[in-house]
């Protein structure tokens, strides 16, 4: 009698279950909140599988039921945390690390973030047969690809909080990648969102124009150039400038009492305090002078990092005159991001064998700019950021290290747990 009851308990549970989660999946679609499937997940968990401890704080009452062998017990918990930290990590925060000092010092080499998947929408998964927790390399290996491209899905960004705003901080991933990975599993980037759909962006001197008016700089950023500094006497102790002042880039220049540091508007100022500091001149590319690396890599554009633009950021949905002079503007929006036929015959246009002089935008783009402007390979470089390339929002840092410090002095202890600015 006490089987049968059994049976009937677990096959209301199975059911109910069931219903649960049909209704729970048609509601979820009904909000567009796509994000929130996975929370039959944990309920059949709780449930069935009982692999986590969700009630923690409450003894267990010992079961008179056949006790699970020790590997069985550990496969099913190891399996059931990879599911859940896979599904946390796609749709909803994801671990990232500042490998580079192109947002000195706003985020600092070192420092690892939480990146928020719902302040824009996660993205779903368009290469979903992949080794889990990691992104595009097989763990201890250099080139083993981690993931298979046997099933590709097509771009599909659920609902989220919001739209990129702004002076975001957006890890991104690196659309000017040419080793043929998946969008998904280029590398990531973070970077600074100066510029979205429709905005204007130009740059001369090295003071960012957005909308025809000087870039507003939220509060919290510190933003960094290149500057040549004259001492007289005794230099500059680069223990000083390390310890005291955080100045961790630069060189001597030619001369003995030269130096090119980076610095914020406040070392700057800190500097200019010093007896021996003669002069600190923010070096500046001149205007109507070109480098190959500079976005459109057109010498017909006479741009560089301090005299650039202007330009607009493409919106979808909106339609651009072309011809041969804009064309290297948005070449790569058609061909490569947009997947077009794209071919020139004599000044003549041709978009899938169509004799064209516009083209409609199909989505969103973005301007991506590093906060250390002398030292940021970003949308200056390789240009448009496009929607389908945008990861999360970074929010917070839990954990800062410090490879040049020693000791207990490796821990940034004041970036803990500190907001993204």
């Amino acid at each position: 009698m006490n089987k049968i009851k059994n049976i009937l308990g677990k096959s209301f549970k199975v059911v109910a279950f069931l219903i649960f989660t049909l209704i729970w999946s048609l509601f979820v679609y009904a909000i567009e909140g796509e994000w929130l499937y996975f929370i039959p997940i944990i309920i059949s968990d709780i449930l069935f599988f009982e692999t986590i401890s969700w009630q923690f704080w409450k003894k267990k009452k010992p079961k008179k039921t056949k006790k699970k062998s020790e590997i069985r017990s550990w496969v099913e918990a190891i399996t059931f945390a990879v599911i859940a930290a896979t599904l946390l990590r796609t749709f909803l925060i994801e671990a990232y690390t500042i490998p580079t000092s192109s947002m000195e010092k706003s985020m600092l080499i070192g420092d690892f973030l939480f990146v928020s998947k719902t302040s824009y929408g996660p993205r779903v998964p368009m290469t979903p047969l992949a080794f889990p927790l990691v992104h595009h390399t097989l763990p201890f290996t250099k080139n083993t690809k981690s993931y298979s491209e046997a099933i590709k899905l097509a771009y599909h960004r659920m609902k989220g909080f919001g739209d990129v705003k702004r002076n975001d901080c957006v890890v991104f991933n690196w659309p000017a990648e040419k080793l043929g990975r998946p969008i998904d599993k280029k590398e990531n980037y973070v970077k600074r969102c100066v510029g979205i759909p429709n905005d204007t962006i130009e740059i001369i001197d090295g003071i960012l124009y957005v909308n025809n008016q000087v870039h507003l700089e939220p509060n919290g950023m510190k933003k960094q150039y290149l500057y040549n500094i004259k001492t007289k006497s005794s230099g500059l102790n680069p223990k000083i400038l390390y310890e005291k002042f955080d100045i961790t880039e630069g060189r001597r220049g030619k001369n003995p009492n030269e130096y090119i540091l980076q610095l914020t508007d406040t070392t700057k100022l800190e500097l200019l305090k010093f007896n021996n500091v003669v002069t600190i001149d923010r070096e500046i590319n001149k205007s109507n002078s070109h480098y190959d690396y500079m976005f459109p890599n057109d010498i017909n554009f006479k741009w560089n990092i301090d005299n650039f633009g202007k330009i607009i950021i493409p919106k979808e949905g909106v339609t651009v005159k072309l011809n041969s002079k804009n064309l290297p503007i948005y070449r790569d929006i058609i061909e490569r991001y947009e997947t077009n036929d794209l071919v020139i015959n004599n000044d003549s246009i041709y978009i899938n064998n169509i004799l064209s002089n516009e083209y409609t935008f199909k989505m969103n783009y973005y301007w991506m700019m590093g906060d250390n402007r002398h030292n940021s390979a970003d949308s200056r470089m390789w240009g448009f950021v496009p929607e389908n390339h945008i990861v999360g929002k970074a929010l917070f840092v839990w954990m800062s290290w410090d490879t040049n410090a020693k000791g207990l002095k490796k821990v940034r202890w004041n970036r803990l747990f500190t907001s993204v600015k």
